[in-house]
């Protein structure tokens, strides 16, 4: 959920002062953007990966502050809930063998966490929702100890003036209300980050809101919550709920939430998403930033409190030049190392490729209301879902994979220089998963099914595959 905050607590003083600031580097953020003074440098990759500390049952262990002080591993950071923590992987240069090396980052600084987590007599784990998790652990005494989620939880709350409702109905129906954001916590993700060229960073977000359907549906790994068989990618609605709240004069139910598929394209530039930030969200943290405005420190701090699926962020580069990056949120966690990596091998090939249509074609090939709703069924029904596509006509998601998208990423993997070599092998792992039929969720399904077994026998299974360092294709049932 970002960096850390000074306060928890604030008054009307303190949002004012921060609207203002706000107002400043909007305006500032989007001079920057006319004049073209952001980096047009070639494209970088990264990511931020989250998982789960258990014991010998698959049970959460709260214990991430222990674990971050001893490990003194620079890339670890601390989640929302005491249980969690996050792997991330220093920016790269989107070309030539930038798969083989992300894998390399992610499997030594998972090992050597691994490693630490079983010194401490517990297990490191990744997947999108833990199936062993129950409401219970959700509670505030588990929440990690850092003002900025104190304030978030505060603020959330008392911008609803109600409980959280959680509704969610897939295979099986869950509902219960829960009284703090706690709940969040539950939803492990895999962000992908794309550092783009000023030029097309706007036909790149919108590429990527076009291709979330696919990628959301190929990466699912979040099946059961508390016992429920819900959807195939039950992060999307657990986390959309889990911090319902909405923009000014909607309250919680307005129009806009602060976390969703997003309202529209970016049509001309970047700016709208973060025009849209100002215009429509209430400050939820006013914190007071004594910087300079060209650090657009309380844009970024607000920004980070808005989590659509995918989202625009801005940064710097080691010369002070601000940058815009595109951070995609749909995959889960795991199930393995190497499926992650070619979760995103597939993501940065298909929204490049997408990007380059759209850039040649001067339009975008698929209305708004057509991608987010490709996307939602996606997220609940997977590979089986339906998709309409280009050219209208409705299709299984499943084929369209296997026939258009996959030779899609291939051709933009090409376009950007990465190596024969490393797209063979990561998009190799996509086309295995197709073929089988056999996402995380549905390994996990499969397995309940065959042996009627209890949610910690079936994730102690999934530990060990996952240590085995097989992707999921190859998993046995």
């Amino acid at each position: 959920m970002g960096q850390e905050i000074n306060a928890t607590t604030y008054d009307r003083k303190d949002i004012k002062r921060f609207h203002n600031k706000l107002q400043t580097e909007t305006k500032l953020l989007e001079g920057l953007i006319k004049e073209q003074k952001c980096s047009s440098a070639a494209p970088k990759a990264g990511f931020e990966i989250e998982a789960w500390l258990v014991d010998n049952d698959m049970r959460p262990v709260p214990c991430n502050s222990e674990f971050l002080d001893s490990i003194n591993e620079p890339l670890a950071f601390p989640e929302l809930a005491k249980f969690n923590i996050e792997l991330n992987s220093p920016p790269m240069p989107l070309a030539g063998n930038v798969f083989s090396h992300l894998l390399d980052t992610l499997n030594a600084t998972w090992e050597k966490s691994a490693n630490h987590a079983a010194s401490m007599n517990i297990h490191l784990l990744m997947i999108g929702t833990l199936p062993t998790l129950q409401q219970a652990d959700l509670c505030l005494d588990n929440m990690s100890d850092m003002n900025r989620y104190r304030a978030l939880n505060e603020q959330i709350l008392n911008s609803r003036g109600q409980p959280i409702h959680l509704d969610i109905t897939g295979t099986e129906h869950l509902k219960f209300d829960h009284h703090d954001v706690m709940l969040e916590s539950a939803t492990t993700s895999l962000q992908i980050h794309t550092q783009i060229p000023l030029a097309i960073a706007h036909h790149y977000y919108n590429a990527s809101i076009i291709a979330s359907a696919a990628v959301v549906a190929i990466s699912a790994n979040a099946p059961y919550l508390f016992g429920k068989n819900l959807w195939q990618e039950s992060r999307i609605p657990l986390f959309e709920q889990a911090i319902e709240t909405g923009g000014y004069d909607g309250v919680a139910h307005g129009p806009l939430k602060r976390v969703s598929f997003g309202s529209d394209y970016a049509r001309h530039s970047m700016i709208e998403c973060f025009k849209e930030n100002l215009e429509h969200f209430p400050i939820l943290l006013p914190e007071y930033f004594d910087s300079d405005p060209e650090q657009l420190a309380h844009l970024r701090l607000h920004n980070g409190t808005i989590w659509r699926w995918n989202r625009p962020l801005v940064g710097f580069d080691e010369d002070g030049t601000p940058h815009i990056r595109i951070e995609h949120r749909t995959p889960a966690a795991g199930p393995s190392t190497i499926d992650s990596i070619a979760n995103a091998a597939f993501y940065y090939g298909l929204a490049k490729n997408i990007c380059d249509e759209i850039i040649s074609g001067q339009k975008i090939p698929l209305p708004f209301s057509q991608a987010k709703d490709n996307f939602y069924q996606a997220a609940r029904h997977g590979l089986d879902s339906s998709t309409v596509w280009f050219d209208g006509n409705k299709r299984r998601l499943l084929d369209l994979i296997k026939s258009e998208l996959l030779p899609r990423a291939i051709l933009g993997l090409k376009s950007l220089g990465v190596t024969t070599c490393d797209t063979e092998d990561f998009l190799q792992i996509i086309e295995h998963r197709v073929n089988s039929k056999q996402t995380g969720s549905q390994w996990q399904i499969r397995f309940m099914n065959t042996h009627q077994c209890s949610f910690s026998e079936m994730t102690r299974q999934y530990w060990h595959n996952q240590c085995t360092g097989k992707p999921v294709s190859e998993w046995e049932i």
